[in-house]
Parts: structure tokens; C-alpha cells; sequence
């Protein structure tokens, strides 16, 4: 079912959702906060965006130029209401595409920053098969794996561009290895924890195209208090 959802505590901004399908998650804003945007940019891209709420939330930081690329239909319809409704679509337009086909449409060196919130897990086939199918796309490396990420990166961007993603913690060795291959330079990290007495659950991570070396070690996030409540870092996050 098609449901009209706040989009958080921006005020008359909405989007739209399926209840069957992933609805915006917390990732996705941590990941529009965490994301160094500069007044120059002027051109940024989100793979895998899905119904588009990290473009929505970029344009409350930057006036530069915003694509987001979406393989299911189902989900890049949603976000192209949305768009439309909140009459963002002079700053923002969404692309029905493989985001490995994005080499076709765009000439490499176009992008200022990317960001990605990818498919976190490596296709297990049954449990794979067992879901609903696109949940299953959008949670398993079926048609966007992690290398693909920095490979189509390192295309797009510029020298010296950004690229942020938030993933799980514990591919965070494979996120850095696949930075060096791909050349990028991580220049910071912060860790998401759910509590205070739980590990890390999520990473985020931003990297510089062929940069210098400096890596920050950002404060660690945490997400909920004592009382199961949302921290009041978090609900910062939340908008107006």
C-alpha cells in the first residue's frame, strides 16, 4: 500500500512510500548529515537511492545539482512523486537505471561528491529467493555489489571528488581495501551504535579521489539512549 509520509520534521515536505517495500531508513539520513558538502559543488550523484530521500535531504545543504539512479521502477516511481510534489524537481532528477550502465549516460569526471546507502549483504541464494523481491534487491549484492560502488566512483568523480557511504560494520576491512584499489584516500570515519552497550552495528565513511592522507577518527554516534528513546544528537537530525 502506498502511503504520504512526513518527510521527518521538514516542514510540508513529504514522501511517498510502500508499506511492502523498504521505507526511508535511518541510514539514509545519517548518511545526508554526514556527507561533506561545499559551497562549490555543483554537481552530486546518489546510487541506489531508492525512493529518493537522500536527495531530498541534500537540498536542505547544497543548491548544486542532484541525481539520483534507482534499478527498480517500483521505488524510483515513489521517489518521482515525490520529487514532484515538493517541487524539487529543478534541483533534483531520478534515473531508472543500472547504476552500472551510468558510464553511458554520463562523461567520467562529472561529479563533485557521491553518495551511496548500497545493498548491505552478499546474495545468499535461498534467503535470497525466500523474500519478497524487492527487498531482496534492495538488501543483497545481486545487480550492485560493493566494488561496483567505488568502481563507478572512481569514473564519475572528479579529482579529488567524495565519496560517502554508509554500510555494515563488518565489511569495514572490504570498504578500506576497496578504497585502495580504487584510489580512493579515507578521510573519516564514524560509528553508529545502537546503544551504548552494543557494538557497532554501521559504518560511515568518506573518501577523496587520489587524496592525501588524514584520516579522522569522527566521536562515536550513538543512536538510542537508556531509555530507548532516540539521542538528542539524532533527533537534531530530524529537520526544523
Amino acid at each position: 500500500m502506498i502511503v504520504k509520509n512526513s518527510l521527518l520534521n521538514y516542514r510540508n515536505c513529504y514522501i511517498y512510500q510502500d508499506t511492502e517495500y523498504f521505507k526511508m531508513s535511518l541510514d539514509s539520513l545519517l548518511l545526508a548529515k554526514f556527507v561533506t558538502i561545499n559551497l562549490r559543488d555543483k554537481m552530486i550523484l546518489d546510487i541506489a537511492t531508492g525512493n529518493a530521500p537522500i536527495p531530498m535531504l541534500l537540498t536542505y545543504r547544497t543548491k548544486a545539482k542532484i541525481f539520483g539512479v534507482e534499478l527498480q521502477k517500483e521505488i524510483f516511481s515513489l521517489g518521482k512523486i515525490s520529487i514532484k510534489e515538493n517541487d524539487m524537481t529543478n534541483q533534483i532528477t531520478l534515473i531508472n537505471e543500472d547504476a552500472r550502465n551510468l558510464k553511458f549516460l554520463f562523461e567520467s569526471d562529472t561529479f563533485d561528491v557521491i553518495t551511496c546507502n548500497p545493498p548491505y549483504f552478499k546474495t545468499k541464494s535461498e534467503l535470497y529467493k525466500n523474500n519478497n523481491m524487492i527487498k531482496s534487491i534492495a538488501r543483497h549484492e545481486e545487480f550492485l555489489k560493493l566494488e561496483d560502488v567505488f568502481m563507478i566512483s572512481r569514473y564519475l568523480l572528479k579529482n579529488n571528488g567524495r565519496l560517502a557511504i554508509v554500510h555494515r560494520t563488518e565489511r569495514l576491512v572490504e570498504i578500506l581495501e576497496m578504497m585502495k584499489k580504487y584510489n580512493f584516500q579515507p578521510k573519516k570515519i564514524r560509528f553508529v551504535y545502537p546503544n551504548k552497550k552494543k557494538n557497532s552495528d554501521l559504518v560511515l565513511i568518506e573518501g577523496i579521489l587520489n587524496g592525501k592522507e588524514g584520516l579522522k577518527m569522527l566521536p562515536p554516534l550513538f543512536v538510542y539512549d537508556e531509555n530507548g528513546k532516540y539521542t538528542k544528537e539524532v533527533e537534531g537530525m530530524f529537520g526544523e
